[in-house]
């Protein structure tokens, strides 16, 4: 596991010398922001850990890109601590073409899941696809169910795919009587199936011989990967929506009650509870600098100590806050950074330490999905229009548009850039 923890004293002050250079950050002055600006509430109180020993370590860039048949992009968000940001070959940036597309019947809402030189995703009417990923062509493609809206997770070392769904009886919003299933990555054959009546869109971690997810009844699982027999579970008290996030043993995750958890991931015992006022935990958290990020319906977005779960910033954006953050240690001119988008149309660059706003950008369209980051581009999708923008990390400048998008943007492997449309999945590959 990878942990994000925030630079050295000498790296921010060469940061805070190179800022002076960069240029005035662009703030789009449209009426829409102007009603929903965001206001920041502060916690002196909290304070914001710098730890300096071992960067190599707690960064989720990574040094050397692994050969594609090496490459394991397991769960969504990238890593335990669902921090979403990927940095690979220098070239794997826009401009863009597409190599391969490949559609269905029903929406691409969650992103895949990548072993090597296979892609596996799941589209809304639970068929999971096990596809080449240099080709686009299909191993296989299996329905388990009739609604899903998540990612899958793989175990790769017991070959297993996980994958959650909301009903197997029906097709429409609010369809109950779901699955938690395990398949084989090689055949997509079944190998246990957990019921779970209130229906499931949480999407599952795997740690060791644990998988852990959520149930709209509001109850978290462990389950044994091999046998689907329960080791523990949580009940919160309101729908579990979101994927648990796991850092140092420690799972997180918000409900449909407002509140935000930490629970030991071995025995299920709760360590702290939070809570948002007037508003639902939708989002996965992220887990970042030893902060806890995550979003509210209430229209606020919030950063909570890892440790005791106290309040530590909350940023105001007026409209709801489905969409899981990104974090990265150290972008250019800004430092430790934290990316969100908002159903404001506004995707946000906001101080991981106090909230301050970087800079912000209106994309024309409400952000619902999370935002990814791949080679320095956050990408953000609008819900309703269908398109996907790519922005500059350090001044929100486009540098990316495709007509095409609804969801989570996007994933990447060393080779390409994995786009998820309203109803396709487009493979991305640098122009030259």
């Amino acid at each position: 596991m990878r942990f994000l923890r925030f630079p050295t004293e000498n790296r921010r002050t060469w940061i805070a010398a190179a800022a002076l250079a960069v240029v005035a950050i662009i703030v789009v002055g449209v009426a829409i922001y102007e009603v929903t600006k965001p206001k920041n509430v502060s916690n002196p109180n909290i304070a914001f850990v710098n730890t300096s020993t071992d960067t190599t370590s707690t960064s989720t860039k990574t040094a050397t890109p692994k050969a594609l048949h090496n490459f394991v992009w397991a769960l969504y968000g990238l890593n335990d601590q669902r921090t979403r940001d990927f940095q690979g070959p220098a070239d794997l940036k826009p401009p863009f073409k597409v190599g391969w597309s490949l559609g269905g019947n029903a929406p691409v809402e969650f992103p895949p899941v990548v072993d090597g030189n296979a892609l596996y995703f799941m589209d809304d009417n639970s068929t999971v696809n096990k596809v080449n990923a240099k080709t686009g062509k299909r191993y296989w493609r299996t329905r388990v169910g009739m609604l899903s809206a998540a990612t899958p997770a793989l175990d790769v070392k017991d070959k297993l795919l996980f994958v959650p769904i909301l009903s197997t009886t029906g097709d429409s919003i609010g369809s109950v009587n779901g699955e938690f299933v395990a398949m084989s990555m090689k055949k997509g054959t079944i190998k246990w199936k957990f019921p779970v009546p209130s229906g499931t869109e949480s999407s599952p971690i795997v740690w060791g011989n644990n998988v852990y997810f959520g149930d709209q009844g509001g109850t978290v699982y462990d389950l044994n990967v091999n046998t689907g027999k329960v080791v523990w579970s949580f009940p919160t008290g309101g729908a579990e929506k979101g994927g648990p996030t796991l850092d140092h043993g420690v799972l997180f995750f918000g409900n449909y009650a407002g509140q935000l958890f930490a629970v030991n991931a071995t025995t299920g015992k709760e360590i702290w509870e939070s809570n948002v006022s007037g508003g639902t935990i939708y989002a996965s958290p992220t887990v970042a600098f030893d902060r806890v990020y995550v979003g509210s319906t209430n229209g606020f977005f919030y950063s909570f100590s890892e440790k005791t779960g106290a309040l530590a910033w909350s940023i105001n954006t007026g409209r709801y806050v489905y969409s899981s953050a990104a974090a990265v240690p150290n972008v250019p001119g800004l430092g430790p950074t934290i990316f969100f988008g908002s159903y404001n149309g506004t995707a946000y660059a906001v101080n991981a330490q106090n909230g301050n706003v970087d800079w912000t950008h209106s994309i024309g369209d409400s952000i619902s999905g999370a935002a990814s980051i791949v080679n320095n581009v956050v990408y953000f999708s609008g819900v309703y229009h269908g398109i996907t923008q790519g922005l500059n990390l350090t001044n929100g400048d486009v540098v990316f548009h495709f007509s095409d998008g609804a969801y989570t943007a996007t994933i990447a492997t060393p080779r390409a850039v994995y786009l998820c449309g309203h109803y396709r999945l487009y493979e991305l590959l640098p122009e030259h």
